[in-house]
């Protein structure tokens, strides 16, 4: 997706968040910084790409601060906090095990942003509120067809934290004779899932993961591995998460996927792309 000019200081602000987890020398952080106002003096454009643009910005962090997982502390905390309040979470879900609610869990997971809550945080209670609310783009009647009509499916995961509900809507999914196909980063960025932290909590139960063959924010096309160019080429059937992969992948050709999009719209630049508001969850077919 092209940047807007709201992303300007989205890119700061993530860059002095990563600097201040990957060291403590002002002196350094002070080098990087100017590195990247350099960097987006020269790509901060109409018509540039933001995933591409925010993921070399987190490569000059690492290479400079030499701190190749700024996000490491945060990424376990968020997994160890979400397993917590996984058994709460079934219970609410043996309430209502619609779909719609096992969908709705997936995306509240990448609305909680883990890493910025405590064990004594009320994560029940937020999780109960949202629930409450309507998906504002609800293509529930359309993904459960495609559960039904296809025999596999390629799974993007986001964040960590995020990827332990995520493992409620995948147990769903089996319910339906899905060959699932999970995919996650290849280096770590920002606290989206790697290899790690999905072994950690268990994704390889409910199906093959894989890796992207890059560390990127969402899915940058050119920087995919060729294997994992025929993985995603071989699957008609895509469920996305997150933000990150829906810029990138909104970029390609999408007339052959039958792909869905699940997230929370946390930005303006993605609520006025695809027509919705601010904090709004979607299940949105492409």
């Amino acid at each position: 997706m092209d940047i807007s000019y709201e992303c300007g200081p989205c890119f700061l602000r993530q860059a002095r968040e990563a600097l201040d987890l990957s060291t403590d020398d002002e002196n350094v952080k002070m080098q990087v910084m100017e590195e990247i106002f350099k960097f987006l003096s020269t790509t901060f454009k109409a018509g540039t790409n933001s995933n591409s643009t925010g993921s070399s910005m987190h490569k000059i962090i690492k290479q400079k601060t030499g701190c190749m997982d700024p996000y490491y502390k945060e990424k376990v905390e968020g997994n160890e906090i979400a397993l917590k309040y996984l058994p709460e979470v079934k219970k609410i879900l043996d309430e209502d095990d619609s779909l719609e609610n096992y969908v709705k869990i997936a995306i509240i997971g990448n609305i909680l942003d883990f890493g910025a809550f405590t064990l004594d945080d009320d994560i029940e209670g937020v999780i109960k509120s949202s629930l409450k609310k309507d998906l504002a783009v609800k293509d529930i009647e359309e993904f459960e067809n495609s559960l039904k009509t296809h025999d596999k499916v390629l799974y993007l995961v986001d964040n960590t934290g995020e990827i332990v509900f995520d493992k409620l809507l995948l147990a769903k999914l089996k319910e339906y004779d899905l060959d699932i196909t999970i995919a996650v980063k290849s280096e770590p960025i920002l606290n989206d899932a790697t290899m790690v932290e999905a072994l950690d909590v268990g994704l390889d139960e409910f199906g093959k993961l894989v890796e992207i063959g890059a560390g990127t924010v969402g899915y940058v096309d050119s920087e995919i591995s060729d294997e994992f160019r025929q993985i995603f080429d071989d699957h008609e059937f895509v469920i996305s998460k997150g933000m990150g992969n829906y810029e990138g992948l909104t970029e390609i050709d999408l007339s052959k996927k039958d792909i869905y999009f699940l997230l929370c719209v946390k930005c303006n630049t993605i609520a006025r792309h695809i027509g919705a508001n601010l904090h709004d969850m979607l299940l949105l077919r492409k």
